[in-house]
């Protein structure tokens, strides 16, 4: 249904502006040429403060981070959707957070601490201890708030978002999907089936959830609570990278039920629970009508039949 897109080619606009401005794949490629001259800028500035230098702190050290994670794809987003769409930034509206924001952090919290139970149940999860040294800014602030936003905004607010529009929401949740778990394959520990992993539970799961709320802030929630759940409260690796939290645990088994080294992330059992989620958001889209079919099938509603009263 093309009145749940938040942008549609306008249609006064000359055919070398729908192709070269509003396509969008001419957006994506803007954005991307916008997210590397702001970062550019952005890296220059951090370092010139001298936050990325080895005598950096810590804290000063994840301020760059996330200021080059953050600002690029932020600035560039808007850029994108107040400047070419010309349109509000409705799905990155501040008044979303205490609710979607906030329902969505829950909601990935719930998750995640599912697999981990479920893990611990199978025998594979066990905690040594605990440790009360955790970085907790550096988790918050990177692999949270900087890996939600920049991420989500990158695969959900560009290209599901643009891919939807034009191709229709299954072309869009499969490339986006691809695309989601491909950026992770360079990784550590990262394998084919991790990226494979990655791209079933989170890439699908993110996607739906943007198709059935229309905001952001849901999947940039569940997002930084999946990622700070993982590394900063149960010590499992984030997409390989390794993090202290603060349960000092291990895994153990074979690396389909452990994940290995790349993470519960990696775990079928990962990939069971966020299909399930997956499953029952699905189910709620087909329900409402609310699949966009491809652009050259759809068919305009003309204002006097909209405006029709049903008896």
């Amino acid at each position: 249904m093309s009145e749940y897109l938040a942008f549609q080619t306008p249609a006064t606009a000359p055919a070398w502006k729908r192709w070269l401005v509003f396509s969008p794949l001419a957006r994506i490629v803007i954005f991307a040429a916008l997210t590397f001259c702001v970062g550019f800028i952005v890296h220059a500035g951090v370092a010139g403060l001298g936050w990325t230098s080895k005598t950096a702190s810590p804290l000063q050290h994840a301020l760059a981070g996330l200021s080059i994670e953050l600002l690029a794809t932020v600035i560039a987003y808007a850029a994108l959707v107040l400047l070419i769409e010309r349109r509000p930034l409705r799905e990155l509206s501040l008044r979303a957070i205490p609710t979607y924001g906030v329902a969505g952090f829950i909601g990935g919290f719930l998750i995640f601490s599912t697999v981990v139970g479920l893990l611990w149940l199978f025998g594979s999860y066990h905690v040594l201890g605990t440790n009360a040294s955790v970085d907790w800014a550096r988790s918050i602030l990177i692999a949270g708030i900087a890996a939600g936003i920049g991420e989500e905004i990158v695969t959900r607010g560009v290209l599901f978002r643009a891919v939807e529009e034009g191709l229709g929401t299954w072309w869009a949740l499969a490339i986006s999907a691809i695309f989601f778990g491909a950026a992770h394959i360079f990784n550590p520990g990262a394998t084919l089936w991790s990226s494979a992993a990655i791209a079933i539970e989170a890439g699908i799961l993110l996607a739906l959830v943007y198709h059935v709320t229309r905001t952001l802030w849901a999947c940039i929630g569940l997002h930084a609570a999946w990622n700070i759940t993982q590394g900063a409260i149960f010590g499992i690796p984030v997409s390989g990278t390794t993090d202290k939290g603060w349960l000092v645990s291990s895994r153990t088994g074979p690396d389909w039920l452990s994940g290995g080294s790349f993470g519960a992330e990696a775990s079928v059992v990962a990939t069971c629970v966020c299909v399930a989620v997956s499953a029952v958001l699905l189910w709620i889209a087909v329900r409402r009508g609310t699949i966009v079919k491809p652009a050259w099938s759809r068919r305009r509603v003309t204002p006097a039949f909209e405006a029709t009263p049903t008896s």
